[in-house]
């Protein structure tokens, strides 16, 4: 069996998932809030152990993408001890504003 690699969210990530969670919290009840930390949570157990079962999102950085819902993907990249977040980041916004810095 493979090691579950650490997952390190970065401060961007962070930000990202609070902010969604304050929006589900405030607009759809606690309920669905807990349901999409339980998806982010399953999506992370695969990333631990099988990060090259997600599409590569952009080459020049080794950024790989998880699509948690039909709105939200992680993006993030392995490295040889564990697991960067990078991002959290809702696919209805303009692409544009995806930065990872």
């Amino acid at each position: 069996m493979v090691d579950a690699k650490p997952v390190i969210w970065s401060p961007l990530a962070d930000d990202d998932l609070g902010q969604v969670l304050n929006y589900l919290d405030k607009h759809w009840g606690t309920n669905v809030s807990v349901s999409f930390l339980d998806a982010i949570d399953k999506c992370l157990t695969i990333i631990q152990t099988s990060p090259d079962a997600f599409p590569v999102y952009n080459t020049d950085k080794s950024i790989r993408r998880c699509v948690v819902t039909k709105h939200n993907s992680l993006f993030f990249k392995e490295y040889n001890t564990y697991i960067a977040i990078l991002r959290l980041y809702d696919t209805r916004q303009n692409p544009e504003k995806l930065k990872f810095e």
